[in-house]
């Protein structure tokens, strides 16, 4: 790893959504491939408050990957619908991800599982769009999350579809740390 920085002669707008296991890893691993060419990798995670191991390995990496989470310790389920705490939260990270994508300091902007957010109605597609409109040319926006809303789909450059095929979890196996957490 070089230690001058470089940027993207042109960023396009990425998604990472389905039903399966993968989307922020996905990111995840874009961050790493791009500190990897020197490019700075600003991450905001939604619906997020448990301590992930990446959140370890970004100390470890800093400044080229910044990890900042934007919910509470404990998912929102559908049973559980989302309190006004965590549409706060949400907005609070919206904000923030949106100030560092026009910061100048980051290469990649992650917004980690905000169309899941969306879907639990703490974030709007508006909201959404306009982060794609504010875009400045050289900055590389990803989105990750399950329920990715059609209009998202459209006006993105690159979408992957994780499609769940098996998954140790219908064996009864819980999120294990360093894999899933």
């Amino acid at each position: 790893m070089q230690d001058e920085q470089h940027s993207l002669e042109k960023g396009y707008v990425q998604v990472y959504t389905g039903n399966a296991k993968g989307k922020s890893t996905a990111a995840l691993g874009l961050a790493f491939r791009a500190m990897g060419r020197g490019l700075r990798t600003y991450i905001g995670q939604f619906m997020k408050g448990q301590h992930y191991g990446e959140l370890e390995a970004a100390k470890m990496v800093h400044p080229y990957i910044t990890i900042e989470q934007y919910g509470k310790d404990a998912f929102t389920h559908v049973q559980d619908p989302p309190q006004k705490e965590d549409k706060r939260m949400a907005l609070k990270g919206l904000a923030r991800a949106k100030e560092a994508m026009v910061s100048g300091r980051y290469d990649v902007i992650i917004f980690d599982e905000i169309t899941t957010a969306h879907y639990f109605h703490l974030v709007s597609l508006a909201e959404i769009l306009d982060i794609i409109a504010c875009k400045p040319e050289r900055i590389e926006v990803v989105f990750t999350g399950r329920y990715a809303p059609p209009e998202l789909i459209a006006v993105a450059d690159l979408v992957s579809d994780m499609v769940e095929v098996k998954h140790y979890y219908q064996k009864g196996v819980i999120a294990r740390d360093g894999i899933e957490r």
